[in-house]
């Protein structure tokens, strides 16, 4: 679609590789305010919202719109991403490489995406963190509304059994707005494809379920516009989300009579001027941030994690369903060697960690080591395993970061179980390293890891020692001076943010300016009652309740300590992140 803006077309490279494809349209007045980034709905491409360069009338903004992998001039195959996960980071590649290319920093864009796009941005907000200025969603596709009964469930069978296909859709461009010459230029438009890979739909509506239930976790300040006659997504899911919302500023609009295509539609001079205004607030009086270093102490996961740490009356149905289900891991003890350990040493210990990491069934012939398989292919500890190959990745970024830099390369990690993961990382890494300083609370895990360390002929460089993570002096007083620290898994075990504020504080003490720290965070998690009922942790038997921080909180405590994030990994499943961060300059 034409616009007043000539359009540069141009490409930029994601995080595995592949080449998509946006188009940009530099702002027309004199000095540049920000940037608004659009994000199209599935089946369609950028130029379709390209409309709205010229009718939101905002000449002091550049606007950028992207075609998804498998749309519009983007390649792949029509409807197709690796996962909905890889989708979601295309974003923040997309985010990082506007802000690298085009100087634009991410407090300075705002974000408008409409249906699938409107699910893909909130998901991205919600595992990621960023701190945009602000981000409209129209009629977000959180359910879609398939009519044929039990559907989702045969697409999950029928994936299950046959592998890779495409659905396609069955909207017309009749039901998606009443303009005739939207309803024209769809039905003409080549680059639209009415497939959807089965993998997507269902990770479509995996994701939405999961943004929606933890809404709370998006801070960013949100407005959402709901068509009022929508034939193609539920409503529903759209007012949850906004109640449940953590942002001190959001708006929610609703359009009656409108279709699903909420930007596109005949009438929608309303919704923009609606939209343009809410933008523009956000840029002539931004809100303060949300502030989440006491969210420890009140908000929806100290609740949570209060309610996970009440005990059961012994003979509710629940009490007696957790009951069984303890049992069922007593008599998995005696059978599976992971499930024992566990037992033994805490299901949050370093020995159980350093077990699920080497990923090897074992237990009586047989049955214990299918026990123990089922076990280890339990979605947490599958998680966990990818959250290790996310720190290594980070580590070794941080290497290379350090090295370009000409700077030495001194790790530590200050609660480090039994190291496997740092000597791995320092064992792929084609950066030559100084000192590896590893430490840790338990006299176990010091044991288990010099042993480690002597097996891999490491000593020279390489040395295990007892210290507390928690004790700021102790963190501080490291020698040598790392240039490197990681924490791993450490942060998620420990509610209390103070606690957590005395170490970073060590951490940064310890760091010059321009070091780096990898961390971790566990911002959801669907096994979270489980955990909490029936597995032990490593402090003398005691339940292993978890408090979830937001990707936000612990952002913010970071922040709070004197570092920046400058990238970030999730899984698929939206379980743990890693994430980089430099010093700042004091």
């Amino acid at each position: 679609m034409n616009t007043s803006r000539p359009a540069q077309e141009r490409h930029f490279s994601t995080h595995d590789g592949v080449s998509l494809f946006y188009r940009h349209w530099s702002a027309t007045a004199a000095q540049r305010r920000g940037a608004v980034l659009l994000f199209h709905r599935g089946h369609e491409h950028g130029a379709r919202m390209a409309h709205l360069v010229d009718e939101l009338n905002l000449p002091d903004f550049d606007f950028f719109a992207w075609d998804a992998r498998g749309h519009g001039r983007s390649p792949g195959q029509r409807g197709h991403s690796p996962s909905f996960a890889t989708s979601v980071r295309d974003v923040q590649t997309f985010v990082d490489h506007i802000t690298a290319e085009h100087g634009v920093a991410v407090t300075d864009q705002y974000v408008i995406a409409q249906s699938v796009g409107a699910v893909l941005v909130s998901t991205w907000a919600h595992d990621y963190a960023p701190a945009i200025r602000g981000m409209t969603l129209a009629s977000p596709a959180f359910k879609v509304k398939l009519y044929v009964p039990f559907a989702r469930a045969g697409l999950a069978l029928m994936h299950k059994l046959r592998g890779l296909f495409f659905v396609n859709s069955y909207v017309k461009a009749k039901f998606l707005t009443h303009d005739p010459e939207r309803i024209a230029s769809y039905e003409a438009d080549p680059l639209i494809s009415r497939p959807i890979a089965v993998n997507i739909l269902l990770d479509l509506y995996r994701a939405a379920e999961r943004v929606v239930a933890d809404a709370q976790a998006i801070v960013a300040p949100t407005q959402l516009l709901i068509s009022g006659a929508d034939w193609v997504v539920h409503h529903k899911p759209q007012h949850q989300f906004f109640e449940r919302l953590g942002s001190a500023v959001k708006e929610k609009l609703e359009l009656p009579g409108f279709f699903h295509d909420t930007l596109g539609e005949r009438d929608r001079a309303s919704a923009l001027r609606a939209l343009r205004a809410f933008l523009l607030r956000q840029f002539d009086a931004p809100a303060a941030p949300v502030n989440l270093l006491q969210a420890d102490q009140r908000g929806a996961t100290a609740d949570e994690a209060r309610a996970l740490a009440e005990p059961l009356s012994p003979l509710s149905p629940r009490g007696l369903y957790w009951a069984g289900t303890r049992a069922g891991l007593k008599l998995g003890g005696v059978l599976s060697d992971g499930v024992r350990l566990g037992h033994e040493t805490g299901f949050d210990s370093g020995s159980t960690l350093d077990y699920v990491y080497r990923n090897q069934a074992k237990g009586v012939p047989l049955v214990g080591a299918l026990i123990d398989r089922a076990y280890l292919d339990s979605i947490g500890w599958r998680g966990i395993r990818q959250r290790k190959l996310h720190v290594e990745e980070l580590l070794r970024e941080a290497m290379q970061r350090l090295a370009a830099a000409g700077r030495e390369v001194r790790l530590m990690d200050i609660a480090a179980g039994h190291g496997r993961y740092v000597l791995d990382a320092v064992a792929s890494s084609p950066v030559p390293v100084a000192s590896v300083l590893l430490r840790d609370y338990s006299d176990i895990n010091v044991r288990d890891g010099q042993a480690l360390i002597a097996q891999r002929g490491l000593q020279a460089t390489a040395r295990f020692e007892e210290a507390d993570a928690f004790d700021r002096t102790q963190v501080a007083s490291a020698t040598p001076r790392p240039t490197l620290v990681t924490v791993s898994g450490l942060y998620e075990l420990f509610a209390d943010n103070a606690m957590v504020g005395r170490s970073l504080a060590g951490v940064a003490d310890a760091v010059e300016p321009g070091g780096y720290l990898v961390y971790t965070g566990q911002p959801w998690h669907p096994q979270l009652e489980m955990i909490a009922r029936a597995l032990t942790s490593h402090r003398q038997g005691q339940a292993w309740v978890m408090r979830r921080r937001t990707q936000a909180e612990m952002d913010q405590l970071v922040a709070a300590a004197g570092f920046r994030k400058v990238a970030q990994r999730i899984d698929e499943w939206g379980i743990f992140t890693v994430s980089l961060a430099v010093r700042e300059a004091a």
